[in-house]
């Protein structure tokens, strides 16, 4: 009897144990039906294809496929000021960590994948950049950027950033420093054009576009 009851307290222990497992994991994870509800904020701008930032003027980047590990990263960058944006910055200010990672993983549903032939023949200044990003710009870890398929225009004024300080990131700034305006253009241009392609998630029930007034 008393073998009886203590197996059955092990097997007890260890079903409670592989839930709170379970649930730790979907917390760090995060929740994409939350994030869908938090992301409602978001999809403000980049639910809207085509849209722009206002001043400087140049795209709002796309997040459907992108991963989930580098949004997050890059919600804690604008939050903490490592990336300068004065909109991003008060928005992610107002957000934890779990709503980061739960809006994350409402973009990041369908993350791309690297098992696609580049486009084109990739530049000499691109030649650094597969080392993180892929020889068809898809991140080759979820902490690294996807950058195919992603507007041109946000390429080149990220990398500007990178240049010039407006983001702080010591590989990224090194690398950048180094590039002339014109393999900016090159490698944005390039990148733009892989696939597959990163997305604008549409926002529920709107058809509208940038191009619509």
């Amino acid at each position: 009897m008393r073998f009886r009851v203590r197996s059955g307290f092990v097997v007890a222990v260890m079903a409670v144990t592989a839930i709170a497992s379970t649930a730790t994991r979907a917390q760090e994870e995060g929740n994409p039906e939350r994030g869908e509800h938090l992301a409602n904020t978001c999809l403000g701008c980049h639910g809207v294809p085509n849209y722009k930032n206002a001043f400087p003027n140049y795209s709002v980047p796309k997040l459907e496929g992108q991963h989930r590990e580098y949004i997050v990263l890059a919600l804690q960058a604008y939050r903490s000021g490592e990336r300068s944006h004065i909109t991003m910055h008060s928005q992610a200010s107002s957000l934890s960590d779990q709503d980061m990672r739960d809006i994350a993983a409402f973009f990041s549903r369908e993350p791309l994948k690297p098992d696609a032939q580049p486009v084109g023949q990739a530049p000499e200044a691109a030649q650094v950049c597969v080392a993180c990003h892929g020889q068809n710009g898809v991140g080759i870890t979820p902490q690294y950027p996807t950058l195919a398929g992603q507007h041109a225009d946000y390429l080149e004024r990220a990398l500007h950033d990178y240049k010039k300080g407006g983001r702080k990131n010591a590989i990224m700034g090194t690398f950048a420093s180094q590039l002339k305006d014109s393999d900016i253009r090159v490698l944005a241009e390039y990148y733009s054009r892989q696939r597959p392609a990163l997305q604008t998630e549409n926002r529920p029930s709107t058809i509208l576009t940038a191009d619509n007034d």
